[in-house]
């Protein structure tokens, strides 16, 4: 049984990475199609193929879900994983299939919570190590915002007088550049939560006796992560790309430019985000530094409100979920 329940948890696992993969694939490149950048075929397959080579590249984030959310490994066991991931699975389809933009790392590490305090109880929970990785979820797009007001307002400052058509034909061109960044940037820190529940599930069954992330997990969640990508995420693709701000190149290749360095620095700093609410927290920031109602405020308190219903939801899911399985497997 315990074999059976940690080939379910490598499943569940690698699932929620291909749906991750095509739920947040919006977040790279949306502003490319929208723009017309890039054809919806090429820039799929653009970021799919920079998400695997980003999922790669580190560990660091892997490290943190599978230690910072738990005490112990020994704390929890293969139900509780699994439970974990329905929850967060389950978040992540509804909201795909209502083209809502909603973070996969609130869910994920909503339903590692439920479970965790339905199976164990609140003493399992690593407080300091879920506020560190709650305050990165908060404030990652709320920097997002800040730096994309400067940074379109740097680029109106140095571009300003040139026409905008031939600005925007040059912007059209570097949002490749900017996409291809965002996609390495996407695949560098989303892949690894999955490869931080696989090895957490490794250690807690006794395979592994330390926290290192064995070269077959990194390589599955990588290929997970880019099969899910390629798959696209039309429905959430509409929503970031134009119903928040009317994107054009130049305002395109700043939201990209600014989401890649938001990300990719916390990747560097081992810190899970929401690449969902990096990219949106970009996208406002540029709109706001063109006009504050260029941007579509309720487009936005939509968003909010899934993204504060995230990890309340997901965790209640993985509780029911953890408490049905525990039916199953007496």
């Amino acid at each position: 049984m315990p074999d059976i329940l940690l080939l379910i948890v490598v499943v569940l696992s690698l699932a929620f990475d291909y749906i991750n993969g095509f739920h947040d694939t919006a977040n790279a490149i949306a502003t490319s199609v929208s723009t017309r950048a890039l054809t919806p075929r090429v820039a799929v397959w653009l970021a799919a193929g920079l998400n695997f080579l980003g999922a790669m590249y580190s560990t660091g984030v892997a490290k943190t879900i599978g230690s910072d959310i738990v005490r112990s490994a020994n704390l929890v066991n293969e139900q509780t994983i699994i439970a974990a991931m329905i929850g967060a699975i389950c978040w992540n389809l509804i909201t795909w299939w209502l083209g809502i933009p909603s973070s996969s790392s609130h869910a994920l590490v909503g339903g590692v919570i439920g479970a965790v305090l339905v199976s164990t109880g609140v003493e399992a929970l690593k407080v300091d190590g879920i506020i560190k990785i709650v305050m990165a979820l908060v404030f990652s797009p709320l920097i997002a915002i800040v730096l994309g007001v400067i940074i379109m307002t740097a680029i109106f400052w140095m571009v300003g007088r040139k026409a905008p058509s031939s600005i925007n034909n040059k912007f059209r061109r570097l949002q490749i550049l900017s996409a291809a960044m965002m996609s390495f940037a996407h695949g560098s820190n989303d892949a690894q939560k999955a490869m931080g529940i696989i090895t957490l599930t490794l250690v807690s069954a006794g395979y592994l006796t330390t926290f290192e992330v064995p070269l077959w997990v990194k390589i599955v969640a990588a290929s997970a992560m880019g099969a899910g990508t390629a798959a696209g995420g039309w429905r959430i693709i509409r929503t970031m790309g134009g119903k928040i701000f009317k994107l054009e190149p130049v305002s395109g290749f700043a939201a990209d430019l600014n989401s890649s360095c938001v990300i990719f620095g916390a990747t560097l700093f081992h810190l899970p985000v929401s690449t969902t609410h990096v990219v949106s927290g970009s996208i406002m920031g540029v709109g706001t530094a063109k006009r504050l109602n260029a941007v579509r405020w309720g487009v936005a308190q939509q968003m909010l409100a899934a993204w504060v219903l995230t990890i309340p939801s997901t965790a209640l899911v993985s509780a029911l979920a953890y408490k049905f399985i525990s039916l199953l497997v007496k």
